[in-house]
């Protein structure tokens, strides 16, 4: 369960309670190895195959705490979910953490400019994938806001 802003929000007892995750991945072994890892890590765990599937998943109103996004998918590839999820008043601020071969600088540009809140490249290190997912779940939304700007901007110089 997430608060405002998609930070975990705890119990009455003040543990910690599971962060959902929804994994977005057209490959059916990424989806398992990416379940196993942050299963292992205390996350519960979604899985949608494609950008249409994850789509029709997150208009029901139970929203994960956060999203891994494959890009290269057929049907409705990550960049056009990632901005649907963007234009969607109800999923607009869900953290959204990108995970692609696709890891040229007009990749990682494109995704920061588009909204994700964190960009990953395969193959992932396993350690790499849970830091990343618990880091974005860290900050609040106008942090992730303020890192997208700062992303953006550097890569805008490095692709020039």
């Amino acid at each position: 369960m997430s608060g405002p802003g998609g930070r975990s929000i705890e119990s009455a007892s003040g543990e910690r309670l599971a962060s959902v995750a929804l994994v977005v991945d057209d490959a059916p072994d990424i989806r398992l190895l990416a379940d196993l890892v942050l299963t292992m890590a205390g996350f519960t765990v979604r899985a949608a195959s494609s950008g249409s599937e994850a789509l029709r998943m997150l208009t029901g109103g139970d929203l994960p705490d956060i999203v891994l996004l494959d890009v290269q998918m057929p049907d409705v590839d990550g960049w056009e979910t990632l901005t649907r999820l963007r234009l969607d008043p109800l999923t607009a601020d869900l953290p959204v953490v990108l995970c692609t071969v696709k890891g040229l600088p007009e990749d990682n540009l494109k995704g920061w400019s588009l909204g994700c809140d964190g960009y990953l490249g395969k193959p992932f290190d396993i350690g790499a994938l849970v830091d990343e997912l618990r880091g974005v779940l860290d900050r609040d939304c106008a942090e992730r806001e303020a890192l997208r700007r700062v992303k953006v901007a550097e890569l805008a110089r490095s692709v020039r």
